[in-house]
């Protein structure tokens, strides 16, 4: 079914609960994901511990938005096992060129070394996959990303799953009826995530999360 899955009804998929995935990169068939529960991070409850603190402040990394979205999808799929197949690095690439794949970049020395991407759709985003090449520099991207969904009126932030590391920055898993209320309400609304405030400073955005130990 894979060869049918257009940018097009792929949005519409996301809009009703579902995402595609494949087994490996290696297979070339996509399958849809409808999990009974679902991790979502809240929109403003990035949790910011001593020691990430400590790296954002440092000046180690450059963060950019937007600038590397083909990259940061394929470093990404760059490990032994990932579900992101060429089919999906192909629509998200689509999805970036029609204005709702984004990314949040990290640089240390001019290399890309972290990184975070999904889909903006309403006032929902749709996280899809992080990578890190340096400690803390997916952390680093998210922070700096869940900054600018707050302050560009997003109020929802689909994980997918929880993971330990996700719980460990605020996430949490609501069930499958609680989501879908969640992001019918969310999709519906008008948020521009170009919109974000800038110059951004580092300061800022650790006070802003709101969440730090």
């Amino acid at each position: 079914m894979d060869w049918r899955l257009t940018p097009g009804l792929l949005l519409r998929a996301y809009a009703t609960g579902l995402f595609p995935m494949a087994e490996s990169a290696g297979d070339p068939e996509l399958h849809w994901v409808d999990p009974s529960r679902r991790g979502i991070m809240p929109i403003g409850g990035f949790h910011i511990s001593r020691s990430l603190r400590r790296r954002i402040l440092s000046g180690q990394f450059e963060v950019t938005f937007d600038t590397a979205f083909s990259q940061v999808v394929a470093l990404c799929a760059d490990r032994p096992e990932t579900w992101i197949n060429n089919t999906i690095t192909e629509l998200y690439n689509a999805l970036f060129e029609r204005g709702y794949g984004h990314s949040q970049e990290v640089w240390e020395d001019g290399k890309l070394v972290g990184g975070v991407y999904g889909v903006a759709l309403g006032a929902a985003f749709f996280g899809e996959s992080m990578f890190s090449k340096s400690t803390d520099a997916s952390k680093v991207a998210l922070a700096y990303l869940m900054d600018r969904l707050h302050q560009t009126g997003f109020e929802l932030f689909d994980t997918q799953f929880i993971t330990p590391h996700l719980r460990s920055l605020g996430g949490i898993e609501i069930d499958r009826q609680e989501y879908l209320a969640r992001l019918e309400e969310a999709v519906r609304k008008p948020a521009d995530i170009a919109a974000y405030p800038g110059p951004v400073r580092a300061q800022d955005v650790i006070q802003r999360s709101g969440q730090t130990s």
